[in-house]
């Protein structure tokens, strides 16, 4: 019953190796869902963001302003530590719940926790096994224009305003390195799959 966390920057092809662990029968807790999940209109955190930082954080429709709470933290070291202070909480116990709830259901499973913010947020928990996808910085920009439509100076921002690679990979049991084709990639991810696989 192994417990997976990876990792990877922005546009890192974290999603493909999560998706293909998927594939082979892992069970993926998705961090950014899980914030989403607690985020929700009515629940107990968006109440929390929206007394920390306005009511205007929240849309007339009671959903998260995501672009204005965006707007508001980014770059603003002690305002994202606020917003951190609240959220971070919530998505550790319900990231529990469902590591839980997943071997409950099948001990034997792989569980695999899909996190952007491992280095920031949960690099001391109890993983079995700390995976990074990899890839280089200028790659990754090249990715965000192509791909999401990202002007080069905002693709920039949002890679710098994250931890480094070397941060990352200072954490890693395994890096897969993403830089190359879809298929290297997928093969190295098959590869993990053989050592994690229930025997």
């Amino acid at each position: 019953m192994p417990l997976i966390a990876l990792t990877g920057g922005i546009a890192s092809g974290k999603s493909t190796i999560a998706a293909r662990l998927r594939e082979h029968g892992a069970v993926i807790v998705d961090a950014d869902a899980i914030v989403r999940d607690v985020q929700a209109p009515g629940s107990p955190v968006l109440a929390e963001i929206a007394q920390a930082f306005g009511d205007d954080m929240v849309t007339d429709a009671g959903e998260l302003d995501r672009a204005a709470l965006g707007a508001r933290v980014f770059g603003d070291d002690e305002a994202l530590a606020r917003l951190n202070a609240i959220v971070h909480p919530a998505v550790r116990a319900e990231s529990a719940r469902r590591f839980g709830e997943a071997f409950d259901a099948d001990p034997e499973a792989v569980v695999v926790y899909d996190v952007p913010l491992l280095v920031e947020a949960r690099v001391d928990d109890p993983w079995d096994l700390i995976v990074v996808a990899d890839a280089p910085a200028q790659l990754r920009l090249e990715r965000l224009v192509a791909h999401r439509d990202m002007e080069p100076d905002a693709a920039q921002a949002r890679i710098d305003a994250q931890v480094s690679d070397a941060a990352r990979r200072a954490i890693a049991d395994v890096v897969v390195d993403t830089s190359g084709t879809l298929e290297e990639t997928l093969a190295q991810t098959d590869a993990l799959w053989e050592r994690l696989r229930p025997r």
